[in-house]
């Protein structure tokens, strides 16, 4: 576990306790040594929190403090990144989709330098809405959330995937695959990869792919630069 997530665990076990708890019980809850304890305590009030207490008396977290974005999860920015896209991409309202455009801006300000370059390439990205043609079935269970969970994470990991998919005229084939992006549009969502197969760039639906299995093997370049690239080669300018 990552320091940022150890201390967004401390500071929701903190919120749950209206009275002060002991130092031994925290530890024991986050699986963490009581000197690790004591540590993220002091880095928490020095970023402001509240916390009043001390060793061998517990702790109590007073109301009013809001976590920085530093402490976001990987998931919880990429919810971020996309929903500010959706809507500088999306809205009507020009000072809306500027309002989103300075958010994710803001919070990209404050990042550590890590957070920061994930988020300013983030593999989430949104498609117009007529850049597809409407389905006329339904998505498959494979496009559900888990799975949309589980290319996120073989994209951030940078884990080879094999693919069963089935093309537009019903022909299957089977596929080993880079993913570096995922695509949102009006009618479909659409994985954006590196083809082993045939040695390009291709699309591939999600409710084409029959099945799939995330690869123990790394894919041999990094996901950010067959982003830049794809990118460039389609002239998309970044989002």
């Amino acid at each position: 576990m990552s320091r940022a997530a150890r201390l967004l665990d401390l500071m929701q076990v903190l919120r749950r306790h209206r009275q002060p708890i002991q130092g031994a019980a925290l530890a024991q809850q986050l699986g963490i040594s009581l000197r690790t304890l004591y540590r993220d305590i002091a880095t928490l009030q020095a970023q402001g929190a509240q916390i009043e207490g001390e060793a061998g008396l517990g702790y109590v977290l007073k109301p009013g403090f809001v976590l920085p974005p530093l402490m976001f999860s990987a998931d919880e920015l990429e919810a971020l990144v996309l929903g500010s896209r959706w809507v500088a991409g999306r809205s009507d309202d020009a000072a809306l989709a500027e309002a989103a455009r300075n958010a994710l801006a803001k919070i990209s300000a404050v990042l550590p330098p890590d957070l920061r370059f994930e988020l300013d390439s983030s593999a989430l990205l949104v498609g117009p809405g007529s850049s597809l043609e409407a389905s006329s079935n339904a998505l498959s269970s494979l496009s559900d959330d888990s799975v949309q969970a589980t290319l996120r994470k073989a994209m951030r990991n940078e884990r080879k995937l094999m693919l069963h998919y089935l093309d537009l005229k019903g022909a299957a084939s089977e596929r080993i695959v880079w993913p570096f992006a995922l695509g949102f549009f009006d009618s479909a969502r659409v994985l954006v990869a590196w083809c082993e197969l045939r040695q390009a760039t291709r699309n591939f639906r999600l409710d084409r792919i029959e099945s799939m299995q995330v690869l123990a093997q790394r894919y041999p370049r990094p996901r950010q630069a067959l982003l830049a690239e794809w990118r460039a080669a389609e002239g998309i300018a970044p989002q």
